[in-house]
């Protein structure tokens, strides 16, 4: 960057540091003696071409920030700036860029990136975990159970931060199968210039396969990754208990499952942790940290030293279904289709939410995360919250229909490789006998809303059931709620998180409308106690409670 400057005009010398005082005092002699010329630099104008050079290449860019920075102010704002300086002089422009800097230092936005940016620094305190003395143990040889998408994910991780991984599977194909899909996640990030070639030779050559438990008599961390089984869960911690040392904690990726019924069948409940990771694993930087009534704090303790090395921000949770994440979220894709079986088209819903920020909508999402996914995680959240789960037949039906979204390349939207994923018309049949068979639409027909409605009628039910998430003390500050909700599902960084951007848009508002969708929709839409204390007292939903429940809390 300095050496950039150099060559444009804006700095005269690259000098060491030591040095800087030095050199500077010795060219402001040799300007006052003229034998060095007086430039300044605001002035300059040689680098510029012409004004309507000039005007078209801001032109370009803005159209650029238009489209990579959706409602984000500040780079238009740049640009807005740096037109000022060429048209009315290097001084002008910088008048004004302190006129608009002020502007944008109390805009919504920047206040919410600060807000984000504090928030994850917070997350590295646990009360009665790091503030005890106890100093966290490194893991030098980690297991991971199950080489599926998320196991070899994990195991990826795992390697890239020079961690020895051994990756178990039931048998030879699977294991095969799996080692394939780590090593075409290096030479994925090879091909991107994200690794060095030296480097991930020696991640690979951290990682070792195995179909039987012999290697896990000396690991530190293991970390089983299957399909989301009760019984296939309790068998494998039954197992691993006896395989393991007596240090080895013992984590599961569940992302729905309570952890302690995984760990029922085992003697060693204090060594019992979620590590809850985001697909793809090796790359979204959130670790959901899962603990129970009697997980140990050492076990937290190592657990968030493992993610700070595997470059994870680590959000240490409270255990329920779902957790924090994905039951905040579980109302997201519910309330989607609760409104296309009003008779809102899908792509419109999938576009107004991409336009908010997310980079998905939840339907693409669904297509992205595979069907079975969808239909495991609304079993087992509908088991636990059947007052505000809404049984869509539309998932079913597309699988039906031979689709499995991006899977096998038809969902929503149809995936060909090489081009964008387009919406398939011949969806919308699929979305009509939908439609049939829920009956909601009032008087059969398509309800009238308009596009922040739609963006409100899917949001502001995760924020209710973000909400519940505080209530019941599942995480320890309505900030890490935040941090989560930005790092583990993409929630727009520049909006704070969820919370943050509901009390920026007043909880009053969030309570009246959930208030009156649900006396037209029902009980889906039902406002939280919480939500609706907070909203009738004028209270922040990021304020502490004034009296915390120590029987209601988590954590």
């Amino acid at each position: 960057m300095s050496e950039e400057g150099k060559e444009v005009g804006l700095v005269d010398a690259i000098v060491p540091l030591e040095e800087l005082l030095k050199v500077s005092k010795q060219w402001a002699l040799d300007i006052a003696a003229r034998r060095k010329p007086w430039i300044r630099s605001l002035h300059a104008m040689d680098k510029l071409g012409s004004l309507s050079e000039a005007h078209d290449i801001i032109k370009m860019a803005r159209q650029q920030a238009k489209q990579t920075a959706k409602n984000m102010p500040q780079h238009l704002a740049c640009l807005d700036v740096i037109e000022e300086g060429i048209i009315h002089g290097g001084y002008i422009g910088v008048l004004k860029e302190a006129k608009v800097f002020k502007e944008l230092v109390a805009s919504v936005t920047s206040k919410a990136l600060v807000h984000n940016f504090f928030a994850q620094r917070a997350t590295a305190k646990v009360p009665n975990v790091t503030d005890t003395g106890l100093k966290p143990r490194i893991a030098k040889k980690v297991a991971v159970i199950g080489g599926g998408l998320m196991g070899s994910g994990i195991a990826t991780a795992l390697i890239l931060s020079n961690i020895y991984v051994v990756l178990k599977e039931i048998n030879s194909e699977y294991l095969l199968k799996g080692i394939k899909t780590v090593e075409a996640n290096i030479r994925d990030l090879l091909s991107r210039k994200r690794l060095a070639q030296d480097n991930a030779d020696k991640a690979l050559s951290m990682l070792k396969g195995v179909i039987d438990y012999s290697e896990f008599k000396d690991v530190d961390l293991v970390i089983e990754a299957v399909i989301e089984d009760v019984p296939l869960k309790q068998k494998i911690f039954s197992e691993i208990e006896k395989a393991c040392p007596p240090h080895c904690i013992l984590a599961s990726n569940t992302s729905t499952i309570d952890l302690n019924i995984v760990g029922e069948k085992t003697r060693s409940q204090d060594r019992i942790v979620g590590a809850h990771f985001f697909s793809p694993a090796h790359v979204m930087p959130l670790l959901e940290i899962v603990r129970t009534e009697k997980t140990s704090p050492q076990a937290i303790l190592d657990l968030m030293a493992v993610g700070k090395t595997i470059k994870k921000v680590p959000v240490v949770v409270g255990n329920c279904t779902g957790f924090a994440v994905n039951r905040t979220f579980f109302p997201y894709s519910q309330g989607a289709h609760i409104l296309v079986n009003l008779g809102v088209d899908v792509f419109r819903i999938d576009r107004l939410i991409t336009e908010f920020g997310l980079p998905l909508g939840p339907f693409q999402l669904q297509d992205l995360a595979g069907y079975g996914v969808a239909v495991a995680t609304t079993k087992e959240f509908a088991s636990y919250f059947p007052d505000r789960t809404f049984h869509s037949p539309l998932v079913e039906l597309l699988m039906k229909n031979g689709r499995n979204g991006k899977n096998n390349g038809k969902g929503y939207y149809i995936y060909k490789k090489g081009s964008k994923p387009k919406p398939d018309p011949l969806v919308l049949p699929i979305v009509e006998e939908s439609r049939m068979l829920t009956n909601i639409m009032p008087s059969g027909k398509s309800i009238i809303v308009t596009d922040q409605e739609i963006v409100e009628m899917i949001l502001f039910p995760v924020v209710n059931e973000a909400c519940r998430v505080l209530d019941e003390g599942i995480v320890i500050r309505a900030s890490d709620l935040d941090v989560a909700s930005v790092l583990g599902m993409s929630f727009p960084s520049y909006r704070g998180g969820i919370i943050f951007w509901a009390d920026s848009i007043g909880a009053d508002h969030v309570y009246q409308s959930l208030k009156k969708w649900s006396q037209v929709y029902g009980n889906f839409y039902k406002p939280s106690s919480f939500l609706e204390e907070r909203a009738l007292r004028g209270i922040p939903l990021s304020a502490p409670a004034s009296s915390p429940s120590a029987s209601r809390s988590r954590l």
